[in-house]
């Protein structure tokens, strides 16, 4: 079993304020269930659309055992973000089915994030989100041991 998992967190910039709760809560969770057992690096995207290759140049580094991704892909009107949200999961699956790297995928669509009160709900959701994150990313390193035991 290995002593160390290597996580690269990568985040998007739009709507920081929202995102950072995320990892803010991602951070606090997952080191109160792995302690010492993880080594996260925190990166910065612009935007969603930069993830994918970011996360594809972490995996193919191969420093990293585990990627995780968030952002917020948000309709403003100006374009059809279903397209950018669909193309982004897209190539993260890629991303993971070709480096062998599991990726948890963090990247929120919302469908009404402009009525009032909405920004505040999804600053606290993605503190929830985090959370849930960091769970599957300690239940993920608990199956790369079983795996490597095998």
């Amino acid at each position: 079993m290995q002593d160390r998992y290597r996580v690269a967190f990568i985040q998007s910039c739009w709507h920081k304020d929202i995102v950072d709760q995320f990892r803010v809560s991602f951070d606090r969770r997952l080191r109160k269930l792995e302690q010492d057992a993880v080594h996260i690096d925190f990166f910065e995207a612009p935007g969603v659309i930069e993830i994918p290759l970011l996360a594809n140049r972490c995996a193919n580094s191969c420093a990293y055992d585990i990627i995780v991704v968030c952002g917020l892909v948000v309709d403003h009107g100006i374009y059809r973000h279903e397209f950018v949200a669909q193309s982004v999961l897209d190539t993260i699956m890629g991303v993971q089915m070709n480096t062998n790297t599991p990726v948890i995928y963090g990247i929120l669509t919302p469908q009404d994030f402009l009525s009032d009160g909405r920004e505040e709900f999804f600053y606290q959701h993605f503190a929830v989100k985090g959370e849930e994150a960091a769970e599957a990313c300690a239940k993920t390193i608990q199956n790369l041991a079983l795996v490597a035991a095998a």
